[in-house]
């Protein structure tokens, strides 16, 4: 059990990232997209992040979901959001 309990620890298939930006310096929370998203794509990783600004948190992922009251009000892929900031702007309130 102990093998099988490192195995996991040392190579995840999911990573929960809450607010990974928050109190970064803009050139740190940059490098710090830059490095999620890098994992994703070479490392099989899949991510679920929650994060205040939409942008950045669009540049790490390949899908975006948007929850209101729990449930899902928006499913897209990232760059497309991204590229329609009325859309953000009438589903978050910030761009």
């Amino acid at each position: 059990m102990l093998a099988i309990g490192r195995a996991l620890m040392t190579n995840p298939a999911l990573l929960l990232l809450d607010e990974p930006l928050e109190g970064l310096a803009p050139i740190v929370a940059q490098e710090v997209a830059q490095s999620v998203r890098q994992m994703m794509q070479q490392g099989g990783i899949t991510a679920v992040v929650v994060e205040q600004h939409p942008i950045v948190a669009l540049q790490m992922t390949t899908q975006a979901i948007v929850l209101e009251r729990g449930r899902i009000c928006l499913r897209a892929a990232s760059d497309e959001l991204a590229r329609d900031p009325s859309r953000l702007e009438s589903l978050l309130g910030v761009v």
